[in-house]
């Protein structure tokens, strides 16, 4: 370890992790719910069941995106956190948070709005404890070395907490609603969480590739402006159907087409930098989250986003499981995956385990994405017989919903894979390093 402070990830990444499992545990209930619609009906009703499983996500992602900075700062600014103490209150805070809103869903205290449910109390929280971060993390800046990554990572970090506070604002007129609510949802994951994503695999890129630093923030500089230029009125193709003027149809459907551009960008830069510097880093492990991150950041975000993106496409499809396809692989790709690359190539720095075993991980890495594939391959064929069915054809939502049950199954049994994937990884990440073991036992025999 370069820098004492960057122990502080420690606890988030462990967090993450098992916020991890409980959300993908969640998304399997909620998929076996489907197939199975009385399933715990009268115990959890199935809204409460898919409200822990996003949040969960929402969550274990932040985890990841505090412990992330708190391991990256240090190195890119060449100083100390700023307060280990603020750090571990911020960590124990944000927690108890989490915890009190699972606990509060259960027993019907949300608000409602889909990812926005947390109850004021728990809102309030949420802002002290991105207070707390932000101040730590800024003030560390501030003393230290400034890099592209940095600045960027620490700008992406501030955007994350300025446009959560629009879920204060709850106006009772629901076009009204929907129009800041989105203020939220997009300009978090179509907006400053890909300065955030695009930041840490940068910084992979520079530790594990060798490749001048000038290189990859030049490519740093070029992927978040056209991240922020398609970004921004992107969030218009989320405009088009809920009492907005008509021209939102035309800024949508253009600016979201070219939200494409940044994800393609992201896989050639990463390929391209691994092929400049090579592929001799030791932790293969962590090379391999961060090259699948930029392909399937890609795909789901990318290429998923555009078959729905266009006004009279969206005027269809809206709404079915094409836009659960989207949003499961696009998750995983973006945003699920750069924090497993972050986790997998720091945790052996925080428990002194190097050389690291890493064939688990790769296992795991194999597995949950081959899964998602197909998990998104088959939430899409439901979402165009979906759409041809009752939005073409006008047949009943519950017809329809039988002729779509064999592709629910699918997802379902592959959402089990998933969870047998995550399992796998959080053996390969916290469990016993078998190459140092082996080399103990080999040490002790006698030579022959």
């Amino acid at each position: 370890m370069k820098y004492e402070t960057q122990k502080l990830a420690y606890p988030y990444f462990l967090a993450a992790l098992g916020l991890f499992a409980a959300q993908v545990l969640g998304g399997l209930l909620a998929g076996t719910i489907y197939i199975f619609p009385n399933l715990l009906s009268e115990i959890v009703p199935f809204n409460i069941i898919r409200m822990i499983h996003t949040n969960a996500l929402i969550v274990w992602l932040l985890f990841g995106f505090f412990g992330a900075a708190y391991y990256l700062v240090p190195e890119e600014a060449e100083t100390e956190i700023h307060s280990p103490l603020i750090a571990r209150l911020q960590f124990w805070l944000f927690l108890v948070a989490a915890a009190t809103a699972v606990v509060g869903y259960l027993f019907g205290f949300h608000e409602g709005r889909e990812f926005l449910e947390q109850p004021l109390p728990i809102k309030v929280a949420i802002v002290v404890v991105a207070l707390m971060f932000l101040y730590n993390i800024s003030m560390t800046l501030l003393k230290g070395r400034k890099t592209a990554v940095s600045v960027i990572l620490v700008m992406g970090l501030w955007g994350l907490a300025l446009f959560f506070l629009f879920s204060f604002y709850n106006p009772e007129n629901l076009a009204l609603d929907k129009l800041f609510w989105w203020y939220v949802v997009h300009m978090w994951v179509e907006g400053v969480w890909e300065l955030i994503m695009a930041s840490i695999l940068s910084f992979l890129l520079i530790k594990m590739t060798g490749v001048d630093r000038e290189i990859i923030e030049k490519w740093l500089y070029v992927i978040v402006s056209m991240a922020l230029f398609s970004g921004l009125l992107g969030m218009g193709h989320h405009y088009y159907w809920i009492g907005t003027p008509g021209y939102w149809q035309w800024v949508g459907s253009i600016f979201s087409a070219l939200e494409v551009l940044p994800f393609f960008a992201m896989v050639v830069f990463a390929f391209a930098i691994v092929r400049k510097g090579g592929r001799n880093h030791p932790n293969q492990a962590a090379l391999l989250w961060t090259l699948g991150c930029a392909v399937l950041a890609f795909f789901g975000a990318g290429v998923w986003g555009f078959m729905q993106t266009l006004a009279p496409v969206n005027y269809l499809t809206h709404g079915t499981q094409i836009t659960a396809a989207h949003g499961h692989l696009a998750f995983y790709g973006a945003y699920v995956m750069v924090n497993l690359a972050m986790i997998t190539y720091a945790m052996p720095h925080l428990r002194g385990l190097q050389p690291y075993n890493q064939s688990l991980n790769k296992w795991s890495f194999w597995i949950i994405s081959s899964a998602m594939v197909l998990m998104t391959l088959a939430l899409t064929a439901a979402g165009i017989v979906q759409t041809q069915l009752q939005r073409v054809m006008g047949i009943s939502f519950m017809e329809v919903a039988d002729e779509i049950n064999f592709f629910l199954v699918l997802r379902g049994v592959f959402g089990a894979v998933v969870m047998i994937g995550v399992l796998l990884l959080i053996y390969a990440t916290l469990g016993p390093d078998k190459s140092q073991a082996r080399a103990e036992k080999l040490k002790g025999q006698p030579a022959q």
